[in-house]
């Protein structure tokens, strides 16, 4: 009877058109009966067979339907494929390609048959065989037999529960003796009506006889779940293959997964299609050289005529170079804007991957794009991450990596032998030190725009742009001077953020207006961090914390060239400074030897007066230390401002690491001399910090005694108890009061000093 079966599902996957015509409409829809003349000898196990096709009815349905016949579309049954039908197809000049992607669809469905057929005789021969567990002779007992004369005498050995069946199969010890006679089989069957109460009642049986150790109760699985794995799978691939088969009817060309991961994964900005207004040069504040050469080179795509007359050429590449938060993606923005051309933008960490070749291929895949669209620019954002110098002056000379090969293939769509105009790279980066020289050549890059950090009347516009979305108590010039003044150094990013910083600060107090107070909170907030009242110092902290302060406002305030003083605090900040000394720097680019030397007596000015007042220096003096030894080196080694060591200038340790593979370029007799005067240097400055401070005790104790009753002071206060600075009114901005503070903060400086931080 197996070969019968055997051979039915052979035929079966010889005539699958007839099997769905007459076998399925029958097990889906209506009787049963044809089912059972395709197995009668299983009859047993027809129920459980029955039940798993009649599961299988949506996807035998859709089977039916859309992957097997076909009769509106044409497509007809056909055996695979061979050999010589394949070649006769190639010589068929009628034959269209529309045809051979039908026939490959009828190949992957044909492939999809197999799986089916594989699944229904794993089913059919799994429901034949009839299980190791199942006895060929079915031997029922009663509840009462099994009690009384099974286990009240101790002759069961395991039970074992099949809920889906009722059943419960009894297993008996070896040689049991069952009304008085011994038996030679182990197994009987059981029928019980409520089977998920049968372990509780067994188990009240067994404690009314006194039995100690329960009897084992299993139970078992039927196979059902095996079929639900197997319907899982055939759904799932038939899911996928009817959705590849869409995607393959509606792309004209067909692509595999490799050829998905060589695609580039750029986006189109494109001014004449896309929607929404875009970042334009008016809204960049600021920058005013760097939007002239780019508006530049937004106009020689807008009326490239005007320039091909003259004999001139476009060029091919501009790059963006420039501290971080100066607005070079910002001007990328306004260029797609205003440019008028398409516009692909990506970033340059998308290039890499780890499969060997993926960087290259993108990048062939990016321009190939770029010239379907030309003219157009592409712009690569954070080049840096494809654009490093290649190797061949370190260690690892001779090796070629994936973004070697990225960097090549991107010089060769620059300037090569198949480089055709109308294709415009544009790119940014912040670390163009780390640039290859191949990459940064005219012909590639022909222009480099530097976009550094903003200086004051940049800084005033920016302010000015970022307030007018603000809601103010004045207008936006009344602000925007003194806070371009109070931010030397910033960037545009740095600038939003401090406009945003008041904003939220101004909300939380429930302002219905942000105002002067706000914006300085907000620039104090970003200098030096947020105030954290709630961390307890102990009054002896406190002590030396205010000390260690005066003492850098005292030299400061003493001495001819070093920055005004704003604002001295006590007040533990969230950036792990217990002190916070407010001064008013410069845009001054150019430093004298003696003003150096005196901004390195400043710095140790908190430790020198730790040393004199108390006798001991503490750690909190770690980051002047650090400030003071980089500026004697920096004087030494690089600006030749030594008498001993002369007007020489060596490279930075990152430099020497780098290009030098660790070896300084001087020799160890010179490095103890660098050392020597080095330390020279700062003992010199110490020496002068502690003659300053020495001299003008009493108004160190004046300045400590008033910090640490009001825990901050401004340039007022210092000036009315020691006077105006020695060497004239270094202030250029007058002081704002941050105004009535709210009641939580009134709170904490009104609680005792033990408390206080």
């Amino acid at each position: 009877m197996l070969t019968t079966t055997l051979l039915q599902i052979i035929f079966l996957k010889s005539h699958w058109q007839n099997f769905s015509r007459h076998y399925v409409p029958s097990i889906v829809g209506k009787s049963p009966e044809k089912f059972k003349r395709l197995k009668p000898t299983f009859y047993k196990n027809f129920r459980a067979c029955f039940n798993a096709v009649q599961s299988n009815k949506c996807i035998l349905q859709t089977l039916h339907s859309n992957l097997i016949w076909h009769p509106s579309k044409g497509v007809s049954y056909r055996y695979l494929k061979t050999s010589a039908a394949a070649f006769n197809s190639e010589q068929d000049p009628n034959k269209k390609p529309d045809d051979e992607d039908e026939s490959k669809i009828s190949l992957v469905a044909k492939s999809f048959l197999w799986l089916i057929l594989a699944y229904v005789a794993v089913t059919l021969l799994s429901l034949s065989f009839p299980n190791s567990n199942q006895p060929e002779v079915l031997r029922y007992v009663s509840w009462n037999e099994f009690v009384y004369h099974m286990l009240a005498r101790g002759e069961v050995e395991e039970v074992l529960v099949n809920p889906e069946m009722d059943l419960v199969t009894i297993y008996v010890q070896d040689g049991a003796i069952i009304k008085g006679r011994k038996v030679d089989h182990k197994t009987y069957h059981m029928k019980i009506a409520d089977i998920e109460k049968f372990e509780e009642k067994l188990r009240e049986v067994e404690k009314n006889f006194g039995i100690a150790a329960g009897i084992p109760v299993n139970y078992e699985r039927s196979q059902e779940s095996v079929g639900i794995l197997l319907l899982t799978l055939v759904a799932a691939s038939l899911l996928t293959m009817l959705a590849f088969r869409r995607v393959q009817i509606k792309s004209p060309q067909t692509m595999d997964f490799f050829s998905q991961l060589g695609r580039a994964k750029f986006t189109v900005v494109d001014s004449l299609t896309g929607s929404g207004k875009g970042v334009q040069f008016k809204d960049v504040a600021g920058l005013k050289e760097a939007k002239i050469e780019i508006m530049e080179f937004v106009d020689y795509l807008k009326r490239p005529e005007k320039y091909k007359i003259l004999g001139a050429k476009i060029p091919k590449g501009v790059l963006l170079l420039g501290p971080p938060g100066c607005g070079k993606t910002m001007l990328a923005k306004a260029v797609a804007t205003e440019a008028k051309v398409p516009f692909l933008a990506m970033a340059g960490s998308e290039f890499i991957e780890m499969i060997g070749g993926l960087g290259a291929a993108r990048v062939r895949d990016l321009f190939k794009e770029g010239r379907k669209r030309a003219p157009c620019i592409i712009y690569i954002d954070e080049i840096d991450a494809i654009g490093r110098k290649r190797s061949g002056t370190t260690m690892s000379e001779g090796v070629t990596g994936e973004g070697e090969q990225t960097l090549n293939q991107l010089l060769v769509e620059l300037d090569g032998m198949a480089t055709k105009e109308g294709v415009i790279m544009l790119a940014s980066t912040n670390r163009a030190d780390v640039l290859d020289k191949a990459l940064l050549r005219p012909g590639r890059f022909d222009r480099h725009i530097l976009i550094d950090l903003p200086t004051l009347q940049e800084r005033k516009e920016i302010f000015e742009q970022h307030l007018k979305s603000i809601v103010l108590e004045l207008s936006p010039d009344k602000h925007s001077e003194r806070l371009a003044t109070l931010t030397p150094g910033f960037s545009g990013a740095d600038i939003a953020n401090v406009c945003n910083e008041a904003a939220l600060y101004a909300a939380r107090n429930q302002k219905k207006a942000v105002s002067a107070s706000d914006l300085e909170y907000a620039v104090e907030r970003v200098v030096g961090g947020t105030e954290k009242r709630s961390k307890v110092i102990s009054p002896a902290e406190k002590r030396v914390i205010a000390f260690h302060e005066c003492g850098h406002a005292l030299i400061g305030w003493l001495m001819k060239y070093t920055d005004a003083l704003m604002k001295v605090s006590i007040v533990p900040r969230t950036t792990n400074v217990l002190g916070f000394a407010q001064y008013l720097p410069s845009d001054q680019k150019l430093y004298s030897s003696e003003e150096l030397f005196e901004r390195m007596c400043m710095a140790l000015g908190g430790r020198v007066a730790e040393t004199i007042v108390f006798n001991h220096v503490s750690t909190g003096a770690q980051d002047d230390l650090k400030k003071v030894t980089k500026m004697a080196y920096a004087q030494i080694k690089h600006y030749g401002m030594d008498a001993i060591i002369g007007p020489l200038s060596f490279p930075t340790d990152e430099e020497i690491n780098s290009n030098f593979i660790g070896k300084k370029p001087y020799s160890k007799r010179l490095a103890r001399t660098i050392d020597e005067q080095a330390r020279f240097l700062i003992a010199r400055a110490h020496k002068r910090s502690e003659t300053i401070l020495k001299e003008n005790r009493d108004k160190l104790d004046k300045l400590a005694e008033a910090l640490l009753q009001k825990e901050v002071l401004n340039y007022d206060d210092v000036v009315n108890l020691i006077g105006p600075p020695a060497h004239g009114k270094k202030v250029l901005i007058e002081a704002v009061d941050f105004g009535p503070l709210d009641e939580s903060v009134k709170q904490s400086r009104n609680a005792p000093e033990e408390s206080s931080s």
